[in-house]
């Protein structure tokens, strides 16, 4: 997948644990797992804006684009987090 979420370089820079991020953003924990494991294929706006606000970063510290491999495609798959 090209983009990459970063969420577990920043939580571990910042110090905080899976589940009390779950907690303070309002989100399910298996749903941040799978954005912290790069498995989700979408990510709303305000999850985003909730990451960003709590752990003090800007979308760029989160998402990474990285150039696709020869021979896989980049399409838009699966639900949104």
């Amino acid at each position: 997948m090209p983009i990459k979420l970063n969420l577990d370089r920043v939580m571990l820079e910042r110090r905080i644990s899976l589940t009390e991020l779950a907690d303070r953003i309002g989100i399910t924990l298996a749903n941040l797992s799978i954005l912290k494991t790069n498995k989700a294929r979408a990510i709303r706006f305000s999850t985003l804006e909730a990451l960003c606000h709590e752990l003090k970063c800007q979308p760029g510290e989160l998402l990474e684009f990285v150039a696709a491999e020869q021979g896989e495609t980049a399409g838009i798959e699966g639900g949104e987090v």
